[in-house]
């Protein structure tokens, strides 16, 4: 039996260290690795499952081409010779008939190594191609915050030990970062701090909270505009600190003062004395900290929620009281080590959430997919699926498992997961990290992204060095200025090293201060301040929330733990009014598609508003996410999930 220390390459923020049992080529189990203080040693379920999603039955084993036939559409298993030169001929024809603008990659987080995701931007970027701007995520909440601070870190996790208050606004850490919320429950359990959650839904960081807050969603501006009004009016703002770290606090308080409590509360729903008793217990709770959740930002209101709470510790005097991601805090040449600023030519870039009506525009002909599957888990799910479904756009996806994308492909390659290669990889929320050993050998004829982007390169005859550069090499460059305490030779030699993080009174704005009224946004055209945008919605209609859930990673391990739950929460107000049981069979449905679903009656959401899984199948097939909205956020350019607005009729 062998010991093999690795890293997890989820698309999760905690990125636990794992020890894996090995013998002959084979993992027998995996366990949390104590030599990171912050994942402390446990694994949630996706970790756990791993070795049962290494060895499933859905794994993708071997290169295989569409072929049609009277029988429909087949897969036909095809040698990595054959696929290869097959791909490089479609992609050259797309190339010397369409243009390089035709090619269009879809890569994102599936696996978050260096090498997995970010090296093989080499070949597509000598190529020319289009691609997304990566907003699906963080990236509305990052810009939101970074109005005001110039880029988004804050608070790290071993703080939250000394913290007499935390506050998790629109974050279920219990479920997506769980590794946080034990450091949060043991310092409640050793110091007796406070903890609050603000979500429209009572969820498991809820139900577990010291307080829950459930405001109406979209009205988090307004929210933390009444918290600002009892601090302001009661004298608790540490006034030495904002006339010395900012700019822009008057039109800020004059901004709040119009916010009366009769205002606040027909707004938010929230009574004004919920607002003063959290205003309270904030300011008299120190030190204290906001921990802004990812899912807060995915709406409408995304980018203006993230930056008005990310304000609030402004006011007691924190210097980044709050905690979002630190992934741009940290100094990675990304540029290099994807190659963006290795060639003359200037891809072009288009909105993430609005991939399903730039395929069915007919604009691109060839598509390489890896790393995501954007056939379940992109918006506006009708036109993604027909754009990948006409004749005239080849697709190509290299994955681990046959996905809902896969199916849609003309060639299928196999992917070696994270476990089959060496890699690195980062937290987004901690910054602690060790190398990602390979455990095993790769399944059947599975290849890593490093190999099968210098075949393609040697295929197509491109002759730039850079892009046959050692990969170990490449990161040796990417990530000269990253650590605090040794390199990547030490990394690689076994160590456990730690980032660096930008100093924490350091703003990288115009005014180098905290800007309560954004220089930038006024010049970009937007709010300077946070604004409350409206929430009014016709009778009739619902707002739709989705978040995870612990036994999966979006579209991930439903081949370990079975489909996604096909339930749907609501309120037994409305399931009253709608003469809905718990159970029933009910369909979700809007302008741009329905999906039937059964019905949990619970007090766990406010009237008005459903709470789902993501990205869930109905019961009839349809993916959750033909509902939701493929127009990117004004700022940011995020996604709108959690802005859906829905009917609801009992199931045909």
């Amino acid at each position: 039996m062998t010991i093999i220390k690795t890293v997890c390459h989820r698309d999760c923020p905690d990125t636990c260290f794992i020890d894996v049992e090995v013998k002959d080529n084979k993992i027998i189990s995996m366990k949390g690795s104590t030599a990171n203080p912050v994942t402390q040693g446990f694994l949630c379920p996706r970790g756990r499952g791993d070795p049962a999603r290494v060895y499933s039955k859905d794994r993708v084993l071997y290169p295989h081409i569409r072929s049609r036939d009277n029988d429909g559409v087949k897969f036909k298993r095809v040698s990595w010779k054959e696929a290869i030169s097959f791909i490089s001929s479609k992609l050259q024809e797309a190339i010397q008939i369409h243009g390089e603008e035709s090619v269009l990659l879809l890569d994102y987080a599936g696996n978050q190594g260096f090498l997995a995701m970010q090296y093989p931007h080499r070949l597509w970027n000598a190529l020319g191609a289009t691609k997304t701007d990566y907003a699906l995520c963080s990236a509305s909440g990052h810009k939101g915050i970074g109005l005001h601070y110039g880029l988004a870190y804050g608070v790290q996790p071993e703080e939250l030990l000394d913290m007499e208050i935390i506050i998790y606004w629109g974050n279920n850490a219990k479920v997506s970062s769980p590794h946080m919320w034990t450091l949060s429950h043991k310092a409640r359990k050793d110091r007796g701090t406070t903890i609050i959650s603000v979500d429209p839904r009572n969820s498991e960081t809820s139900q577990v909270a010291d307080m829950w807050v459930s405001p109406r969603p979209g009205s988090d501006v307004a929210l933390t505009y009444g918290i600002a009004r009892y601090l302001i009016e009661n004298d608790l703002v540490d006034t030495d600190f904002i006339e010395r770290s900012s700019v822009g606090f008057q039109q800020y308080k004059e901004e709040v003062l119009t916010w009366t409590p009769e205002r606040l509360e027909d707004v938010t729903g929230v009574s004004w004395d919920d607002i003063a008793k959290l205003g309270s217990i904030y300011a008299n709770s120190k030190p204290g900290t906001f921990m802004i959740g990812l899912g807060l930002q995915k709406s409408l209101h995304g980018a203006e929620a993230a930056r008005a709470v990310s304000l609030l510790p402004s006011l007691l005097g924190y210097n980044r009281g709050f905690h979002y991601s630190d992934s741009r805090g940290i100094d990675i040449d990304f540029a290099y080590l994807g190659g963006n600023r290795l060639t003359n030519k200037n891809c072009k870039t288009i909105h993430h959430v609005s991939v399903g009506s730039e395929l069915v525009s007919g604009k691109f002909k060839f598509v390489f997919v890896y790393g995501c599957n954007p056939a379940s888990t992109l918006p506006n799910q009708k036109s993604v699926r027909s754009g990948f479904s006409k004749k005239e756009v080849f697709t190509v996806v290299h994955d681990t498992h046959w996905t809902e994308t896969a199916y849609l492909a003309d060639v299928i390659l196999p992917a070696s997961t994270y476990l089959e290669k060496e890699d690195i990889n980062f937290s987004n929320h901690h910054l602690y990290t060790r190398i990602s050993r390979k455990v095993i050998e790769p399944s059947g004829e599975s290849k890593d992204e490093v190999s099968l982007m210098h075949s393609l390169a040697k295929e197509l005859g491109l002759k730039e060095e850079w892009l046959f550069e050692d990969p170990w090499k490449a990161l040796n460059k990417t990530l000269a200025a990253t650590f605090q305490d040794g390199t990547l030779a030490d990394l690689k030699g076994g160590k456990v090293l730690k980032l660096k993080l930008k100093p924490m009174n350091e703003y990288q704005t115009p005014s180098s201060k905290i800007e309560f009224y954004s220089s930038e946004a006024e010049e970009l055209g937007f709010s300077p301040l946070p604004e409350q945008l409206p929430t009014e919605i016709e009778e009739g209609w619902f707002v739709l929330l989705n978040s995870s859930i612990p036994k999966y990673t979006h579209s991930q391990f439903i081949d370990v733990y079975g489909p996604i739950p096909q339930i749907v929460w609501i309120n037994p107000v409305d399931a009253k009014r709608l003469d809905i049981k718990n159970n029933d069979e009910i369909t979700l449905f809007n302008d741009l598609g329905e999906v039937t679903i059964n019905a949990t009656v619970t007090n766990n959401t406010i009237p008005g508003v459903l709470w789902t899984p993501r990205p869930l199948t109905g019961v009839k097939g349809q993916p959750l996410n033909v509902l939701t909205d493929g127009s990117p956020q004004v700022i940011g350019s995020g996604p709108r999930f959690n802005s859906t607005k829905v009917k609801v009729k009992r199931a045909d």
